[in-house]
């Protein structure tokens, strides 16, 4: 094996006080002062001092890659506080911080969101051309231990932790809303509050185009489909397979089953009258008028051939039903399609888990937690919307991972010429003509008004 004698030879100080570690942390900054973040966080949250400072802490670690209180201490190196444009306040502080927050205080973080959606819209971060599709899910939030509150119970996974409901704009992955829930809630526990404050939310943005909202079973609800009514929305949601929804499904003749373009082979659907939540859990009636005549939609697909015999299913053909409701219009294959395009939001979700950091959530006060939660949506939509105005997404999809690679984590020295400051990006750097002109572009965006 060849000795790698020039690397042992190398001689290693950590004493350049002109160094930065992520320097490309100046587009997302840049940004947050032109939607006036820092002025938000101070005029919104009353808990503590300065609570601009440790909020832009949270959210400029978790953009340079830290998912604890702990990694902030790593925007205190060098020279990075620079690029930050507030002060870098120390991980400790910023604990104490968060444990000092109450439900009430941390809720004051949502109120920031809401204003940030208005701000980044008018900046043309956020378009509304066309329907405004509204992708809601919940997610498991996996903790361990006994300490934390509201994630102490066993869920029905037989895992604790916490149970986070999201709101998130289809095809962009903005998230529009979250709440932290204790983890024994099931995903329906509060769902139409928050389809109503979301909503509210999305108009209080300006956003004007019409409201369709996507949600799977676990919404299925009828409390859901009023708020819709009120918010002027449609909907697209999973239904709950129950006996008389079998029977009927299953009654149909062939002809009634149209064959669909899917990734498994003999796939079909078809379309039903239907009229919901005029039962109850055993089937019985309920209170009369209290149901509604919707569009179900059913797709099913054969079983697949490692639980039946290939001869025996020949035979005698078995199918998976997956049912939805709507009062969209148009062909039942279009909006088969238009359904399973909610899949989308688990992107969303997988890019807060393993882009930022809500793969835990690190403090034992349920409200701390829930400030977490919420700084890191504001997190992900920062570098969603830096992206898009800066014009270097591939595609509306790209991962926080990927832009913190080419984009964030661009080491710099920090150099004084001639009374002036200037940011030395290493020669080479394969992104640097894209992360100039992203800056040019960011700069030149207006500031929030009034």
């Amino acid at each position: 094996m060849r000795a790698s004698h020039g690397i042992d030879g190398i001689s290693v100080r950590a004493d350049d006080e002109s160094l930065i570690a992520d320097a490309g942390l100046l587009l997302p900054m840049t940004l947050a002062g032109r939607l006036g973040l820092a002025e938000l966080f101070d005029q919104k949250i009353t808990a503590g001092a300065h609570p601009a400072d440790k909020c832009l802490t949270v959210i400029a670690s978790a953009l340079a890659g830290g998912d604890c209180i702990d990694d902030l201490n790593a925007l205190r190196a060098g020279q990075t506080e620079v690029v930050l444009g507030h002060r870098a306040v120390a991980a400790s502080t910023v604990g104490t911080f968060l444990r000092s927050m109450t439900t009430g205080q941390a809720r004051q973080l949502d109120a920031v969101g809401r204003v940030l959606l208005g701000r980044a819209r008018e900046l043309g971060a956020i378009e509304d051309t066309g329907a405004f599709v509204v992708d809601i899910d919940a997610t498991l939030v996996e903790t361990y231990g006994l300490a934390k509150q509201g994630a102490r119970a066993v869920m029905r996974t037989g895992r604790r932790g916490y149970h986070p409901i999201l709101a998130v704009a289809a095809g962009t992955g903005d998230v529009l809303h979250a709440k932290l829930r204790r983890g024994r809630s099931n995903d329906a526990t509060g769902a139409p509050r928050f389809v109503t404050e979301t909503f509210s939310r999305v108009r209080a943005a300006g956003i004007a185009a019409g409201l369709v909202l996507r949600a799977d079973s676990g919404f299925y609800l009828a409390e859901v489909l009023t708020a819709c009514a009120k918010a002027g929305a449609a909907f697209s949601i999973g239904a709950r397979m129950q006996s008389r929804m079998r029977t009927a499904i299953t009654g149909l003749q062939e002809s009634a089953w149209t064959p669909l373009p899917y990734f498994e082979p003999g796939a079909a659907v078809t379309e039903l009258g239907w009229l919901v939540f005029d039962r109850d859990h055993t089937g019985g009636p309920i209170r009369a008028g209290n149901g509604r005549w919707v569009r179900l939609i059913v797709r099913r697909t054969p079983t697949p051939p490692g639980l039946r015999d290939a001869a025996q299913h020949a035979l005698f053909p078995t199918y998976d039903y997956h049912p939805f409701i709507t009062d969209q219009p148009g062909d039942a294959v279009e909006l088969d399609r238009f359904h399973r395009a909610h899949a989308e939001v688990e992107l969303a979700i997988r890019d807060l888990k393993d882009g930022l950091g809500l793969n835990h959530l690190p403090s034992k006060s349920f409200a701390a937690n829930h400030a977490w939660l919420v700084l890191q949506t504001i997190a992900h939509n920062l570098a969603r919307w830096t992206a898009r105005l800066g014009r270097i997404a591939a595609t509306a999809r790209q991962t926080v991972k990927t832009l913190r690679r080419r984009y964030l984590t661009v080491p710099a020295r920090l150099v004084h010429h001639a009374r002036r400051t200037m940011l030395r990006l290493p020669a080479a750097w394969p992104w640097a003509t894209q992360w100039l002109s992203a800056l040019q572009r960011l700069r030149a965006l207006p500031g929030p008004a009034g």
